[in-house]
């Protein structure tokens, strides 16, 4: 599970326990952004396991391997996605450990952005959602309502309860979009 830079990144605690209710084993990889809004120990404590942020553990060159994260994965849900990943992903950046990690990975990928409304609808990150889809990556949209702006409209994550839902529907159609 990526979890970028956003007031929504509180929702992830919430995801974490409701996965980790499903029975799934969640290793959360955080930007350095996101730490900004929620806490690596937070989101530790909920997971039951280290969150990975760097590519590089400690100053004795251990690492936390991309594609060993990548291939490991049997879905990689972003929530929240932030415009800035959402652009890295769509265009194939790959300057931090969940970038690399998403470009590695050979499973599902669920991105359920959040963002202000007017960032959100701007044709440039429209045109990133299209492109991920275009990848075979699945857009959890985002809800209508009050933001952190103060502002009204699309941009809220999906909660995570409606996160959990898409996920248990994916699996159950044997790994298809129902």
């Amino acid at each position: 599970m990526g979890v970028c830079g956003s007031i929504a990144a509180y929702k992830a605690a919430l995801l974490i326990r409701l996965l980790i209710n499903s029975e799934a084993e969640v290793q959360v990889i955080l930007t350095a952004s996101a730490s900004e809004f929620i806490t690596p120990l937070t989101l530790a404590t909920l997971s039951k396991r280290p969150v990975l942020t760097n590519f590089v553990q400690n100053e004795q060159g251990v690492w936390n391997n991309h594609v060993e994260l990548g291939l490991w994965a049997d879905a990689l849900v972003v929530a929240p996605a932030s415009a800035n990943t959402v652009a890295k992903f769509a265009n194939g950046f790959c300057d931090n450990l969940l970038s690399a990690t998403y470009l590695s990975a050979r499973c599902p990928v669920f991105v359920a952005p959040a963002m202000d409304l007017d960032m959100y609808r701007h044709p440039s990150v429209q045109a990133n959602f299209l492109k991920l889809r275009g990848y075979g990556n699945h857009i959890i949209e985002a809800g209508y309502g009050e933001l952190a702006s103060g502002l009204v409209g699309q941009g809220r994550m999906a909660e995570p309860e409606e996160i959990v839902q898409v996920l248990e529907n994916h699996f159950a159609a044997g790994g298809k979009i129902v």
